[in-house]
């Protein structure tokens, strides 16, 4: 068996050697279903290992990137040369108590809705189909038909800049249209506090399916995506620019502007993170050649391309 270096041996150490893996896909866990492989790929086995993985990684100014559920970001074919820190095992729990829940950073956003309604809660019913992490929803303050995460957060647990835990109150979380101060500050996410109110379960289910059902009609769900793949510029709509330039079906390679929704790229089954971005790049250019608008990704890219 090969001699550990003495990163992997303190990455074992904190976290557990089964929790080190080396030369992972990243294909394997982005909803793009691209992506070469990462240097490492931790997944921490509780709280604790996360916060102290967390500092270590810091202080040592070593390269890394928290992982959710993969569904905002697109990762270089040629990987990424660092460390992607998996929060879906450590911090993926989920609790009720009366009208709030509190749910690890790695919980499942949609996981958490259903729950909220299976307890008769209501609020949560727009975030039911994003199929992101609890902790990138709040990072990004995600939100969808007329709802979003500043709504609903009462307080996130946070790493600070000096790696202490510490607990954000909600309206002192910056939050704007997809940024939160855990984005500009870089905090990483640990939990979430939702405040949420008692509603009649019925009503929240049929709410639920009603959101679905819409989704299914509107968006390439089945196509391996990131979702809305640019911000809304102010004043406009995304897709409706994209649309109006021209551009519904543009196909590089196999990316394709989705004729479902323009708004969306989406893999064909054999598209390469690089056939992703180069599409991204001539959306961009050809609506900011058309309408002087400046398409700005959703998208979180990463690694080397």
């Amino acid at each position: 068996m090969p001699e550990l270096s003495f990163f992997e041996s303190r990455l074992a150490e904190i976290c557990g050697e089964r929790s080190v893996q080396k030369s992972v896909p990243m294909s394997e866990h982005t909803t793009f279903r691209t992506g070469g492989p990462a240097d490492y790929f931790v997944t921490p086995k509780d709280k604790e290992a996360f916060v102290k993985l967390l500092r270590y990684l810091r202080q040592s100014e070593r390269e890394h990137f928290i992982l959710g559920k993969g569904s905002n970001i697109l990762v270089g074919d040629k990987g990424y040369r660092g460390t992607v820190v998996d929060t879906s095992g450590a911090l993926n729990s989920i609790e009720i108590d009366g009208e709030t829940i509190t749910a690890g950073a790695g919980a499942g956003l949609g996981a958490v809705a259903n729950m909220a309604a299976e307890a008769s809660l209501t609020g949560m019913e727009f975030a039911s189909g994003i199929p992101g992490s609890v902790g990138g929803a709040v990072f990004m303050n995600a939100g969808a038909y007329g709802g979003e995460m500043a709504q609903i957060v009462s307080s996130v647990e946070v790493i600070g800049p000096a790696g202490e835990v510490t607990e954000i109150q909600g309206p002192e979380m910056g939050f704007g249209y997809r940024t939160s101060i855990a984005q500009k500050e870089n905090f990483p996410v640990i939990s979430v506090k939702l405040r949420l109110k008692q509603g009649n379960k019925d009503e929240i289910c049929a709410k639920i399916q009603e959101l679905g059902e819409q989704r299914a009609k509107k968006q390439p769900l089945n196509f391996p995506s990131a979702g809305s793949t640019f911000k809304r510029p102010e004043g406009y709509f995304a897709g409706k620019l994209i649309s109006d330039t021209g551009l519904s079906g543009l196909t590089i390679g196999g990316a394709r502007v989705s004729p479902k929704h323009n708004g969306f790229i989406i893999n064909l089954g054999s598209a390469t993170s690089a056939d992703i971005l180069d599409l991204i790049q001539e959306v961009q250019e050809r609506v900011k050649a058309k309408f002087g608008v400046e398409l700005t990704p959703e998208v979180r890219i990463i690694g080397e391309f």
